[in-house]
């Protein structure tokens, strides 16, 4: 009986053995599956990184490339990638500026309406600013009720302003690519951003809005046509002459600088008022051969309507580094259950914004609590562990860094062409500073670079490699607050007095 009773014992915990091993080994195995899926998600963010590397000798070839571009857009229209378009804007303020002047700041879904008075030794007394969202349908309507909805905003601006409707200076800042036919006047070669009223394409773009303030009552025109680039420029070399271009990182990305005519091949026998020109770059459209872009980057020009195009913008500006992001994740999220069973929030197209990026990458909390938060109410992926917000912050890293560094040396390009980065226009590979120690200011606006300071860090690092310590600490990066709308301001104001003394 004993006997049998033990073998009862024996049987059973061979048969518990065996269950535990069961049990162990459905653990292992679950747990072995769980790896391959994290390791999985690994492999796409260490892809990524791979992809998205920029060492300073590949940032030294994007300068070059967008220099030998620059230098073929300004020998002939339609020679390069980038189009180097004159802007007419051959002299900027010099601080004797004075009295009262207005501008229309457009250039995205939401435009600003200004009114600037001046006082004389570079004094601005008094800016008054007013931002005003467009509603969407207007971004794909009919450029006269667009320019309708803008005159009508000026008129109601300046009389709640206490302003009489009254001819004053107005400076125009309208930042998509225009073909300028004078100071005052431009024709519309395509939209970009988010917009796309085709009608309008071919356009003087001025004349539109004159027409609209006219409609209104306002009597009013448009003294100055500029891009915000210019704008900025503009307001920087009112504060200091020492500024010789100015970049926009903000939604979107472009730059201006002041060139010699001499220089500017396709307009050789132009008529000027002075030896220099302001050129738009353009550089939005620029496509870095050195630069390969990421299954991301590709998958996103699918789904906009400018396909293939503005490859350079859309590698740094804040309209698309969330949207890559976004991209990211979801490819992630194929791959692996990192995010768990409920992804369905990652399939929305740019429901990732750059502001939401910048959150991500600068939250130092220990548990990245921000992280999750921004996971949780945006994509709708809640309880993301801590392993996991990391690997979203290292995603966001990665983004933020190439961006940043491609920025860089965009702005080092253009300081290769007028020869203030060492090496005397691009003629020797060795930065040296030669003769007397120069400062170079580039005038800066655009929210990624005022708002997002690991952006800032990147890009000035990026400047450091490429330039060196000794030619960089001649460079000073200054942001100009509300540049494009305050230095539309500042031209009309001084082209309206520069035609008054030519008419005396």
């Amino acid at each position: 009986m004993e006997g049998r009773a033990a073998g009862w014992v024996r049987v059973a915990a061979v048969g518990w053995a065996v269950a535990a091993c069961a049990v162990a080994a459905g653990m292992v195995a679950r747990r072995g599956a769980a790896r391959v899926r994290w390791n999985r998600a690994v492999a796409v963010v260490r892809d990524l990184e791979e992809r998205c590397a920029t060492p300073a000798e590949l940032l030294q070839r994007v300068v070059n490339s967008l220099a030998i571009e620059m230098f073929a857009g300004l020998a002939s229209d339609g020679g390069s990638k980038v189009r180097m378009l004159l802007t007419c804007v051959d002299a900027l303020p010099d601080g004797s500026e004075e009295g009262i002047s207005y501008a229309i700041d457009l250039g995205g879904t939401s435009f600003r309406v200004l009114k600037v008075e001046l006082g004389a030794g570079s004094t601005i007394i008094n800016r008054k600013v007013e931002h005003q969202p467009i509603p969407e349908n207007l971004t794909k309507g009919t450029s006269d009720d667009l320019f309708n909805f803008i005159a009508s905003a000026l008129k109601n601006f300046i009389e709640r302003e206490g302003g009489e409707v009254e001819e004053r200076a107005l400076g125009f800042t309208f930042s998509f690519p225009v073909r300028q036919t004078s100071i005052s006047s431009g024709t519309l070669i395509r939209w970009t951003k988010e917009f796309s009223i085709e009608e309008a394409v071919g356009k003087d773009v001025a004349q539109c809005l004159n027409e609209a303030l006219a409609r209104n009552g306002l009597n009013m025109k448009v003294n100055v046509l500029v891009n915000n680039t210019v704008g900025t420029l503009a307001l920087g070399h009112y504060y200091d002459d020492d500024t010789v271009a100015a970049v926009i990182i903000g939604a979107g990305t472009n730059a201006c600088y002041i060139e010699r005519n001499d220089a500017i091949i396709k307009s050789l026998g132009r008529v000027t008022n002075s030896e220099r020109t302001v050129v738009n770059v353009e550089w939005g459209s620029f496509r870095p051969p050195q630069i390969e872009l990421t299954p991301y980057d590709i998958c996103f020009n699918n789904e906009t309507w400018n396909y293939y195009d503005q490859g350079f913008e859309k590698m740094i500006s804040g309209v698309y580094l969330g949207e890559i992001a976004r991209l990211v994740f979801q490819k992630m999220a194929e791959e692996s259950d990192i995010f768990g069973t409920a992804v369905d929030g990652l399939s929305t197209p740019f429901v990732l914004s750059t502001p939401n990026l910048a959150a991500i990458r600068e939250d130092d909390s220990p548990d990245l609590r921000e992280v999750g938060k921004i996971l949780e109410e945006h994509l709708k992926l809640p309880d993301v562990p801590l392993k996991t917000r990391k690997l979203v912050a290292r995603v966001s890293d990665i983004i933020t860094r190439r961006a940043a560094r491609l920025a860089a040396a965009a702005i080092v390009a253009i300081l290769q062409k007028i020869g203030c980065d060492g090496t005397l226009c691009g003629s020797t590979q060795v930065r040296t500073m030669r003769g007397v120690r120069r400062r170079t200011v580039v005038a800066i606006e655009g929210g990624l670079f005022e708002g997002y300071s690991v952006f800032r860090e990147y890009l000035n690092e990026a400047l450091v490699e490429i330039l060196g310590e000794e030619i960089a600490a001649t460079v000073s990066l200054r942001v100009m607050e509300e540049g494009s709308g305050t230095g539309a301001a500042l031209l009309a104001a001084a082209y309206s007095s520069a035609r008054q003394k030519n008419s005396e």
